[in-house]
Order: structure tokens, then sequence, then C-alpha cells
């Protein structure tokens, strides 16, 4: 019997698509729950959405223990600064945290790529999407995953209207300005949006674990209301 290799990828790609949505009132983050490698369901119950404060939550994907890593280091320094300033960080400054943890390990990058949403200091909701070295940018949305190339086409065309016959009675969407919609039309896209994506990629499915993250009302805090819903599970 010859020699026996064994080898350990750093970089394998455990599946799972992640979402977000912000409006000027709220932001709504999501994953499903399907954890995978190759053909091989891994588990059916993996966990990509966390929350961080009380105004923001984290989505992530790609290689499982680098963004459970992540995300735990992310938690400690959130942490560290609170008992420091005794306060809690506004969604641009953590946006930025995560930038500089990321472009701080580009020579060993994690294999992850992350979705912060959340209300910032404005009163606002803001999604911020970044690459595995630190790359980021402010938008309306944003899918990262497996099903990203299924997911991202839908919200360009339904949030941001792009490739739609203008219609004639409702006002054209000006460039630049954020889209505006209602919070259950939203949810219902996202959902929408994942429902598609199982029944088109193997590596999307089982659950769907979702965060609405919106404005309080007349001074009142922030809300985060979790939404767990069933995807198709073979």
């Amino acid at each position: 019997m010859g020699p026996t290799q064994h080898q350990f990828n750093p970089y394998a790609d455990n599946g799972g698509s992640i979402l977000a949505i912000s409006s000027s009132k709220f932001a709504v983050i999501a994953g499903d729950t399907r954890q995978s490698s190759g053909y091989s369901i891994e588990t059916r119950t993996a966990k990509r959405v966390y929350q961080l404060t009380p105004d923001c939550a984290v989505a992530v994907q790609g290689f499982m223990g680098d963004a459970m890593a992540f995300v735990k280091r992310l938690k400690q320094r959130l942490e560290w600064y609170g008992h420091t300033h005794n306060e809690v960080p506004p969604l641009k400054s953590i946006a930025r945290l995560v930038q500089t943890m990321l472009y701080g390990k580009r020579f060993f990058p994690y294999y992850s790529y992350v979705i912060l949403a959340g209300i910032d200091r404005d009163g606002t909701g803001a999604v911020y999407s970044f690459d595995p070295v630190g790359s980021y940018e402010r938008e309306s949305c944003r899918a990262h995953g497996s099903a990203q190339s299924l997911v991202q086409p839908f919200l360009d065309n339904m949030i941001y209207k792009k490739n739609q016959v203008p219609d004639p009675s409702q006002p054209a969407p000006v460039a630049g300005e954020r889209p505006e919609f209602e919070l259950d039309e939203v949810k219902q896209l996202l959902t929408d949006a994942f429902t598609g994506a199982a029944e088109r990629h193997i590596e999307v499915g089982d659950g769907l674990d979702m965060l609405v993250i919106e404005k309080g009302k007349e001074g009142k805090p922030t809300s985060m209301q979790w939404v767990n819903l069933p995807l198709k599970r073979d």
C-alpha cells in the first residue's frame, strides 16, 4: 500500500448566501442556514447572522471557520471599545473597524465575505459590504455567497429598478438617490430572493435567518426582530 496523503485547505467554501437591504428607516439582513462541503451537507442550522450592538448586525459567508473566528474577534474589539469609552461606536466606525481588521490580514486573509447592516447615527438604515481583504462601500442592497449570481441581478432589478420598462404613471428613479420601500415589501423581496435561490442552487437552503433592524419612533431605541423561515431541504 502506498503512502496516504492528508491535507487541509484553509480556503474551503462552505456555501450559503447572505443578503442585506436598507431604507431610510430600517435595514434587513439575512442568511440561509445550510453549511456544505461539495455535495455533502455538514449542518442545516449554521448561523451566519450575528447581532453586534443594539443598532447593527453582521452577516458572514465563506469558510465558516474563518467567518466564526472573525465575528468572535470583532465582538471582542467592540467589547474593548465599550469598556474604554463607555459607549457603543456608530455604524460608520464599526464599518471602518471591519475594514481595518480584514486589511490587516491581507497576506493570509480571512476567507470570509462580510455584510454589515444597521441604523447609523444620522438615523438612516445602512448596508456596508466587504470583500475578504477589506475593500468596502455603503450600498442600499448587497448579496454575497454561492447564489450571488442569481440574487444580485434580482436585487438590481427590484431595488434599483435597473433594466425595467419605465411606468409612465410612476416617478422615474433619480440616479444616486436611495430607493425607498416599505418594510413588509422588503421582507417579501428578501424571502423571494432566498426561496428562488434555494430552488436553483444546491448550496443554499434549509432555513432563513432574517434580522429586521428598525429605527425607533419618537426617541425610542432601535428595535430588532428575528424572523426564521423554512427553505427547501433537498
